[in-house]
């Protein structure tokens, strides 16, 4: 949240300055990025997980506590709807968010969603500048940088059923994210 709260200031002074001149008001508190048509930004956060024990733990909080925090976040299961396209309303929400947090779990990789969001959200970083802030849940990130233990056999398992060139670069996007700053939950629990 320290991050996020450093980014949301940082960016605070152009947006008063925006709000200023549209309705000569100096209160921004409830301005939001979804209204700056230039800023192109309909969330804040992009959520990508894993898991039904991940939804109802971390998740859950996370996703609440950002949302209490007037922070526009997406979660699959609150954003999209029933008989809704999945994948073309996951990369455009990618797209349109400033800050991607992928929930490394046990289970992550066996998702090709997730690897498919993960590699969105490394591509919107080199073009759009967006921010990553890996957050890492029961394996380390050094486990998802080598693809060992649980993701060594996901990614066999995606090698088999997807193809060596679409497995190599969801295992590209894996290694960028896990260059950047992350924070390992288990770690910052256990003090």
């Amino acid at each position: 949240m320290a991050a996020l709260s450093k980014y949301r200031s940082e960016t605070e002074a152009p947006r008063a300055q925006y709000q200023q001149q549209v309705d000569g008001s100096h209160n921004v508190l409830s301005f939001s990025s979804a209204d700056d048509p230039a800023i192109g930004h309909e969330y804040e956060v992009f959520l990508s997980f894993s898991g039904t024990d991940i939804r109802k733990s971390i998740t859950d909080c996370l996703y609440h506590s950002l949302i209490d925090a007037g922070v526009r976040a997406f979660r699959d299961n609150e954003e999209l709807h029933v008989g809704e396209e999945i994948g073309p309303k996951l990369m455009k929400s990618i797209k349109q968010s400033k800050i991607g947090i992928p929930i490394f779990s046990v289970v992550y990789a066996s998702s090709k969603w997730c690897l498919m969001e993960v590699a969105e959200m490394v591509k919107s970083m080199k073009e759009r500048e967006q921010l990553i802030m890996p957050l890492f849940l029961d394996v380390t990130p050094d486990e998802v940088q080598h693809q060992t233990g649980s993701y060594a056999k996901a990614f066999s398992l995606h090698e088999e059923r997807f193809g060596q060139e679409k497995v190599q670069a969801w295992r590209d996007a894996l290694k960028e994210v896990v260059k950047l700053k992350g924070l390992e939950l288990d770690k910052v629990a256990n003090g």
